[in-house]
């Protein structure tokens, strides 16, 4: 008896999923543990794999097309099944589609849709024929279509070197940006492949970023935020990191000191790492530090667990390999969820100073800006001195004014003290 395969939840907070990519075609045979798909939600990327054997005899949701979770994935069973009388008796008015309203039969071929209008598949094997905004067709392998989604490169910039001037793995490796599009991809939001200067153009939205609109909207409409704003002085931090760096297989950044401050900060000031439920205030026991990493589609949270418990080296290591895979798109859903606190820096792109919307659950986050070479007043003299200065938003329902003042002063002692840190 055929078996429908529903829209998985993926993610705490995932509501719909949209199909990034199928490994299997309708008619192909699916072992128990086949990956089946690639599922994009408002997180990641994930593989999705079969739990049962048979026949794929239906899709319903078509490559780059979003369905609501429970609704029809697709149909697997016995190779010959009808199952017309499954989907009319099944309808699925939610799943979303590029082109029109048809629900394939089980015999239609899977075709592959992207963000390109008019994407078609020549050999799914062997190449993809993208067609670009003026109608010119660029034969593609899928791998090197996937990379170059990665990397934020224009497909239309590089000449193939497979077989007919087809574009294939080596071509993307060997591509170098020039000056204009690699400021162009440094950036967090992606820039339309057909933007054309002096002429409006549209990029639809990922699943992520509508996500994030979403979740980010409703908490700084529900959670009355309020902002307390410090700055520290740097001079002794940075003179500790470059001691600290000397050491061998030694190199931690200025983000990870934050974090460990803001760790053991929390664990004296358990108030701030705490979160609002309704009628009650739930005071978490771990300390779970999410770190804000920009990702082409937006902005992802990706979890240091147990922070308090760490040391820099692997606070450092942590950051580094949560962050690459945020990037590429491999992190799995439970390292971006549970966190009871949030940081976001953007020291590094000159910001002095701004402010964050709570990630929720949390009850707080804490922007950090750029580390500023100044002249300031030591002992009644004008000195030159390195300050940072850092911003904490509140969830006032949680977090007073003056526990939230506490929290910093504790931070700010840390952070110009950093030996004390190497204490715990």
């Amino acid at each position: 008896m055929p078996e429908i395969i529903t829209m998985p939840r993926l993610s705490d907070t995932m509501t719909e999923g949209k199909v990034a990519k199928w490994h299997k075609k309708v008619g192909d045979t699916v072992k128990e543990g086949d990956l089946l798909a690639e599922i994009e939600t408002d997180k990641a990327v994930q593989d999705f794999e079969s739990e049962i054997a048979g026949t794929l005899l239906y899709i319903g949701v078509e490559e780059g097309n979003s369905a609501v979770v429970d609704s029809i994935l697709a149909i697997i069973g016995e190779a010959g099944t009808d199952v017309s009388a499954l989907i009319s008796g099944t309808p699925n008015p939610n799943v979303s589609t590029s082109t029109d309203d048809t629900i394939p039969n089980a015999s239609t071929p899977l075709s592959v849709t992207n963000s390109q209008p008019e994407t078609q598949t020549s050999d799914a094997s062997t190449s993809l024929s993208v067609t670009n905004s003026e109608h010119e067709r660029i034969a593609i392998s899928p791998l090197a279509k996937k990379m170059a989604a990665e990397k934020g490169i224009d497909v239309r910039s590089l000449q193939g070197s497979g077989e007919n001037g087809r574009i294939v793995k080596r071509d993307i490796e060997n591509h170098t940006p020039s000056e204009k599009s690699a400021a162009m991809q440094s950036s967090a939001m992606q820039i339309p492949t057909n933007f054309v200067a002096g002429e409006d153009s549209e990029t639809i939205n990922s699943q992520m970023r509508n996500v994030i609109a979403k979740r980010l909207s409703e908490s700084k409409f529900s959670a009355p935020h309020y902002y307390l704003m410090m700055e520290i002085g740097m001079d002794r931090a940075i003179e500790s990191r470059k001691e600290i760096n000397m050491l061998p297989n030694t190199k931690i950044s200025f983000n990870d000191m934050i974090i460990k401050a803001v760790a053991m900060a929390l664990r004296q000031h358990p108030q701030v790492n705490s979160s609002w439920a309704g009628d009650k205030i739930i005071h978490r026991g771990n300390i779970n530090i999410g770190v804000a990493v920009a990702v082409p589609d937006g902005l992802v949270v990706p979890v240091l667990r147990n922070t308090d418990a760490m040391n820099l080296n692997q606070i450092s290591a942590s950051v580094k390999d949560l962050a690459s895979r945020a990037k590429s798109k491999t992190l799995k859903a439970n390292e971006m969820e549970g966190s009871t606190f949030s940081v976001s820096n953007l020291g590094m792109f000159g910001i002095e100073t701004f402010t964050s919307i709570i990630n929720q659950p949390n009850s707080a986050i804490l922007s950090v800006g750029a580390i500023i070479e100044k002249p300031i007043v030591k002992n009644g003299q004008i000195a030159i001195g390195n300050t940072m200065k850092i911003s904490l938003a509140c969830d006032h329902r949680v977090v007073d004014g003056a526990t939230g003042s506490e929290f910093l002063q504790t931070l700010k002692m840390y952070l110009e003290n950093p030996l004390t840190m190497l204490l715990f």
